[in-house]
């Protein structure tokens, strides 16, 4: 069995595979108080309730956009697994399908995604990405990746008004029927996520306008599902996307 994962400002999600699929998927909140220890334990209670105690990895990649969780999460894994693990950057960049955009600075994130949308597509794919950012990465039909633009994601735009406001409370993300709100949560909701669903119409038709031909437009994410008069718009949603394109890093 082989093993991804992706280390994400919000989450942890370890995927484990074989020739025939995906076997399990783990998920926990990045920021915890991580040691080596602490992450074994952890991932073999995971395992074991869900019926996957005897696992034998024979491969490990992770992808990380939280470098102080990564050290202690690389430490775990390579105790457990017993062989050091393989981790996202520049130098493993150089061997990929696709041409990484300023290398040292991209989320390795976005690299993965942008290795899935080139992999499956035989076009220019602008990949929307639902998560502690609000991030768009377009790859042209080359693998070359014309550029990112970064928001804040909804959770964050939430927090960010709920912490910044005395008497504003924070509200689950629900999609609301009416663009007016009727009482400060249905306020909220309307406001922020109509207003995504704004912004994301608005940046499709820019890129698309500004490319010229056609652009597939897929979404991924946690909360790529929210937003759901946005389906229309997407080819293809599917929250697995940084995941699937580790793992075909790992396969390459």
């Amino acid at each position: 069995m082989h093993l991804v994962v992706d280390i994400g400002n919000t989450d942890i999600v370890c995927g484990f595979y074989t020739s025939e699929g995906w076997q399990v998927h783990l998920r926990t909140p990045t920021h915890q108080p991580w040691t080596a220890i602490r992450l074994e334990h952890w991932i073999q209670k995971e395992l074991a309730e869900k019926g996957f105690d005897a696992v034998k990895v024979e491969s490990v990649l992770i992808s990380s956009v939280v470098p102080p969780v990564l050290i202690q999460i690389q430490k775990g894994l390579e105790h457990w697994v017993g062989f050091p693990v393989k981790i996202m950057g520049p130098d493993l960049y150089k061997s990929l399908p696709v041409e990484v955009v300023s290398p040292d600075e991209i989320g390795a994130d976005l690299v993965a995604n942008s290795v899935y949308a080139h992999h499956h597509y035989d076009a220019e794919v602008l990949i929307v990405d639902f998560g502690t950012a609000l991030t768009f990465t377009l790859v042209d039909q080359t693998g070359k990746m014309q550029g990112v633009s970064i928001a804040p994601g909804l959770k964050t735009a939430v927090k960010s008004l709920f912490s910044q406001t005395a008497q504003l409370p924070e509200v689950p993300l629900e999609m609301p029927v009416s663009a007016l709100g009727f009482d400060t949560v249905s306020a909220i909701q309307s406001g922020i996520l109509w207003g995504y669903v704004g912004m994301v119409k608005e940046m499709i038709a820019r890129v698309k306008a500004e490319r010229k031909v056609e652009v597939k437009v897929i979404a991924t994410g946690g909360l790529s599902s929210i937003l759901t008069p946005l389906e229309q718009y997407f080819d293809e949603v599917n929250k697995l996307i940084t995941l699937e394109g580790l793992r075909i890093i790992a396969q390459l």
